[in-house]
């Protein structure tokens, strides 16, 4: 087996290793895209069926919007076509013939989809209206990480109007929440809540709400973002409804989404120098069984006895998989260690005779335990702790990489120390962050909801600020 790289010496070659050498996805013809395999994609569909029974528990509806979009919708919504004008592609000859109108492959969908309300809501009584869909989007990116950052990615965007401003915010930091319950309790990553900076919030919106987290690298990575539109688009798009007094108001709006680039967060922040680290709750296989034949006479035996015990664990809902394939189980063990399955499962002779299991759990503990009816139990206790752990682990990374700065002096300090994010109290400032972020290559990445009433002298101007998170970031 080819030599992993060390991830805390070449994350970069660690990272294209994993990704590549796992099975997850392979680069696409076009640069900056990439094709997810079956072992990855089936991390998304987990996604979409977690996440989605979630977005549909809070009465949110799937559609599906057109992928190409006239430009003029774009360009409707003044902030909203700078924000995005660096990263669209556009179409502009197409059947052999030159388009009347060019046309934007989906960035995002507030246009097209905005463009249509009008025609769904015409009273109160149509509100709220909440939609979602999973889908593509094409952001033409120069330097592109795999997961991370593509020129073609996944996602799913929710869109909702309201009669009132307060339940659009109560929306927006819903979605929000309901982001963070499924980071913690599925992928196992912790992250700082809060608002976006006026320089990075989405174009458009009236503020942003994020959460970001860290990757071992010790870079930030935005894993998520719920917005306020407030009523810019209502007003450009012309989205306006009867209220009880049968007056026309515009409506209020947001927009949220989830992306695949969350996956590349979730190889980054859990990885090993062994490779990949699955929380179990989102491992396409939870639990590996692996067949230790020494002698032809034994195989029968052995055999039935994988057969049954994967039969019992599919059974109640554990993704299991037997390994019958020809290599040595040494090699197996590397294998399944690299593609980050969570508990290994080793059968020979002596498993069978003594009615036990050897189970190897992927974060390197290793026991035996007596094989009985309800044994499942015994093996979803030990996934559970595993999952457990690997959020205890993400938030020790987090935590012991931020530290607190008051000064410009103290802020390189931190960074020659190797810390990766920096509270300061920072006055919201753009021209400052792009100063900062010219000089220092870091970004501002949140305003932590948990610490937004502190106040305190900004780190460079000694004007008022509020506790802001900076990082280098993807």
């Amino acid at each position: 087996m080819e030599k992993i790289p060390n991830i805390s010496e070449n994350f970069a070659d660690w990272y294209q290793f994993v990704t590549l050498k796992t099975g997850l996805a392979d680069y696409g013809p076009v640069k900056g895209t990439m094709i997810h395999r079956p072992y990855g994609f089936a991390l998304w569909k987990q996604v979409q069926k977690v996440l989605g029974q979630m977005i549909e528990a809070d009465g949110v509806e799937d559609v599906y919007f057109p992928l190409f979009i006239p430009y003029s919708f774009l360009a409707a919504e003044k902030e909203h076509v700078e924000g995005f004008a660096p990263e669209v592609a556009m179409i502009t000859e197409a059947g052999g013939e030159k388009l009347e109108e060019p046309l934007v492959i989906r960035p995002t969908s507030e246009t097209i989809m905005y463009k249509t309300f009008p025609n769904w809501i015409q009273s109160y009584r149509d509100l709220p209206l909440k939609i979602n869909q999973w889908c593509n989007i094409v952001r033409w990116e120069k330097r592109t990480v795999m997961y991370m950052r593509t020129s073609e990615f996944l996602w799913q965007e929710g869109h909702t109007a309201h009669a009132t401003r307060d339940g659009a915010v109560e929306d927006v930091l819903s979605a929000a929440t309901r982001y963070e319950k499924f980071l913690r309790e599925y992928m196992a990553i912790p992250g700082y809540k809060g608002y976006k900076t006026t320089g990075e919030k989405f174009a458009g919106a009236d503020f942003t709400v994020t959460i970001e987290s860290l990757v071992k690298n010790k870079k930030a990575l935005q894993i998520c973002t719920s917005h306020l539109l407030g009523q810019n688009f209502a007003k450009a798009f012309g989205i306006t409804f009867l209220d009880e007094k049968n007056e026309s108001q515009h409506v209020w709006q947001t927009s949220w989404g989830f992306s695949t680039r969350t996956l590349g967060g979730m190889i980054g922040i859990h990885g090993d120098e062994k490779g990949l680290v699955l929380p179990p709750r989102m491992a396409p296989v939870q639990i590996v069984i692996i067949p230790i034949v020494k002698s032809e006479e034994d195989r029968i035996a052995i055999a039935n006895y994988c057969e049954g015990i994967e039969k019992m664990l599919k059974n109640v809902g554990i993704r299991t998989k037997t390994d019958w394939g020809n290599e040595t189980p040494g090699w197996k063990f590397n294998q399944w260690e690299l593609k980050g399955v969570p508990l290994r499962i080793e059968i020979g002779i002596r498993e069978v005779e003594q009615k036990q299991l050897t189970v190897a759990t992927r974060l390197g503990n290793k026991s035996v335990i007596a094989l009985y009816s309800e044994v499942y139990k015994e093996l979803n206790a030990l996934l559970d702790e595993i999952q457990a752990l690997l959020l205890s682990q993400a938030e020790q990374l987090l935590f012991e990489n931020t530290v607190d700065v008051a000064s410009e002096a103290e802020l390189v300090a931190a960074m020659e120390s190797g810390k990766a994010m920096y509270r300061v109290f920072f006055k919201d400032d753009t021209e400052r962050a792009k100063t900062l972020q010219e000089k220092y290559k870091i970004t501002p990445r949140v305003i932590p909801f948990d610490t937004i009433d502190q106040k305190g002298p900004d780190f460079m101007t000694g004007e008022e600020g509020t506790p802001t998170i900076f990082a280098k970031a993807y």
